[in-house]
């Protein structure tokens, strides 16, 4: 996840561009998840992260009652996913709880609500010709804080990439490194404040920005609701400029 050499501005041109031909699916069946596993182990396996002893790339969690798992389609292909936790004081689940269990509990017991993302796999044959990939797979990270109002972002990543999560989203560095069991080697803990830096993030980025309605069908989940919408189709080219989204916490 190396900077990108292009100005932010030329950048975000270009991503919302890209937009026109990608669309999000929230993973709920059973074929569809299948498609995540062996996406998730051909990314793991290439980079040589793959958790240690993991017998499935899906696990429990991926079926919590506060996690969401996406793929993004980029002309009908996957070629990246995520799960994504909203985490609140009286539902804990999360990626980042299991390796820093210290560190998200002062968090919640602080009251905050935190969005947790995990599993983020892209197809290593395309991340080289598409170096946007990252960007748009980690935007529902803040198309979720927008929806639930959360307090942070938090972000469990390799040393090495801290550099781009402080560059992109702004994030504190919770724990510098800590050597973790589950995958045998040092992750970091970072968190972004959105409610100090929604609006900076909004502005450099607009392509995070996201309308309720996209909000909604991406984290909605009520008694009524039968199976995810098929397609979400991101909003951001199509909101009035200027306009960062009425619900994100700023």
């Amino acid at each position: 996840m190396a900077d990108n050499p292009l100005k932010t501005s030329d950048f975000s041109s270009k991503l919302l561009e890209i937009m026109d031909h990608v669309e999000y699916r929230r993973v709920e069946s059973g074929e569809d998840m299948e498609e995540v596993e062996r996406l998730r182990y051909k990314a793991y396996k290439a980079r040589e992260v793959l958790p240690v002893a993991a017998k499935s790339m899906i696990d429990e969690a991926d079926f919590d009652s506060q996690a969401y798992v996406f793929g993004l389609y980029y002309y009908e292909q996957l070629v990246s996913t995520i799960r994504i936790h909203h985490v609140t004081p009286d539902h804990r689940v999360s990626q980042s709880g299991g390796i820093f269990p210290a560190e998200m509990d002062a968090f919640l017991d602080a009251g905050l609500s935190l969005i947790d993302p995990a599993r983020f796999a892209a197809d290593p044959e395309l991340s080289t010709e598409m170096p946007w990939i990252p960007y748009l797979t980690l935007r529902p990270n803040i198309v979720a804080a927008a929806h639930f109002r959360a307090d942070r972002v938090m972000q469990h990543v390799r040393p090495a990439h801290a550099a781009f999560y402080k560059r992109v989203f702004y994030a504190d560095t919770v724990v510098a490194s800590r050597m973790t069991e589950t995958y045998g080697f040092d992750l970091t803990l970072m968190a972004t404040n959105v409610i100090e830096v929604g609006r900076k993030l909004l502005t450099r980025y607009p392509f995070f920005i996201s309308s309720a309605s996209e909000q909604r069908m991406m984290f909605s989940r009520t008694p009524n609701d039968t199976l995810p919408p098929l397609t979400i189709i991101p909003t951001a080219r199509f909101m009035a400029e200027g306009d960062l989204g009425t619900d994100l916490p700023l």
